[in-house]
């Protein structure tokens, strides 16, 4: 960086010309990401990068520059002021982002009892529903049997009747009739549950 040039620019800069306030950016930008990643932690690089830092600056210092806000009488000025706030909204950032840094824990060294439940079913919950499954096929007339398949694969009543040829409320009331059967047929015993 020549002192000619940035001097230049800072009068330009001074006189609320956005191009300059790009330029200027353009200029310290390297050197603000510098900044910030000799500051931070490998535990927060995951949270937030360098360039988000600074780019959340340049908005802001953007800003005051065409408000007419700001007014600095040298390029080091400038430099300082940009270093000053790139290292205030860095420390905003780890604030925001230091407490889950601390407590994450990479799910490879996470204790097996700390670890979330797999989402899929269990062998229990599996058979269950197999069994489930095929006391709902006994029950159900053969005609009626693609509306199951399809509910099972969590169609919507409205999408069945379109595919099946049926009403709404027609495939609705299978539905329903065969809930009630389900009810009705008894415990693992076989007895009956309904009058």
């Amino acid at each position: 960086m020549h002192l000619a040039p940035l001097d230049e620019l800072l009068e330009k800069l001074n006189g609320g010309d956005p191009g300059a306030a790009e330029r200027a950016f353009v200029e310290y930008e390297p050197y603000l990401r510098t900044v910030v990643r000799r500051l931070l932690p490998s535990a927060l690089r995951s949270k937030f990068d360098s360039v988000d830092v600074v780019q959340s600056v340049y908005g802001d210092v953007l800003v005051a520059f065409r408000d007419g806000g700001m007014r600095f009488g040298s390029a080091a000025q400038l430099r300082a002021f940009l270093v000053r706030a790139t290292r205030n909204r860095f420390i905003d950032r780890v604030r925001q982002h230091g407490t889950a840094a601390r407590l994450e824990v990479p799910i490879g060294d996470a204790p097996a009892a700390c670890l979330p439940p797999s989402p899929r079913p269990g062998p229990r919950e599996s058979a269950q529903a197999a069994e489930l499954w095929e006391r709902l096929l006994a029950l159900c007339p053969p005609e009626h049997r693609p509306l199951l398949t399809l509910r099972r694969q969590g169609v919507t009543s409205n999408e069945i009747a379109a595919r099946v040829g049926m009403h709404e409320g027609s495939v609705r009331r299978v539905l329903r009739e065969l809930s009630v059967r389900l009810a009705c047929a008894g415990d693992a015993d076989g007895r009956e549950t309904c009058p």
